[in-house]
């Protein structure tokens, strides 16, 4: 089953990609809420997003999430009228068994094709 998004009341906005060749700048992209596609989350301090078609994201959460693996859905939070280009610009909702719990971020990168492709089927987005 694809796991969704929740990103219709969060900040919305165009792709921002930093320029330059080689890895390290692609590496460090930046993506808008509105853009994300899908989730996975292959355990309680781990989610894996998909931006477009190509793009998988890793958020490494500062604690666990409890209920992250079980929900159909995630609320992915940014700064209003920010991009997310770091940890600290985002924050995962999660709805758990008393609402909505918050679950900060510690560190974001943006996956390689070939770190992609090396995930576990059932951990891509």
């Amino acid at each position: 089953m694809r796991k969704t998004l929740l990103t219709g009341v969060l900040a919305a906005g165009a792709l921002i990609t930093l320029g330059g060749a080689g890895p390290a700048p692609a590496r460090q992209a930046c993506f808008w809420t509105s853009q994300a596609d899908g989730f996975t989350a292959p355990d309680d301090h781990t989610v894996f997003v998909r931006v477009g078609v190509r793009e998988v994201y890793r958020l490494d959460l500062m604690g666990a999430c409890p209920n992250i693996q079980w929900n159909n859905g995630i609320g992915l939070e940014s700064r209003p009228g920010s991009s997310i280009c770091s940890a600290m610009e985002a924050t995962i909702i999660s709805h758990g068994p008393t609402g909505p719990e918050r679950c900060a971020v510690s560190q974001m990168s943006r996956l390689t094709p070939a770190e992609i492709a090396a995930l576990p089927k059932r951990s891509r987005p």
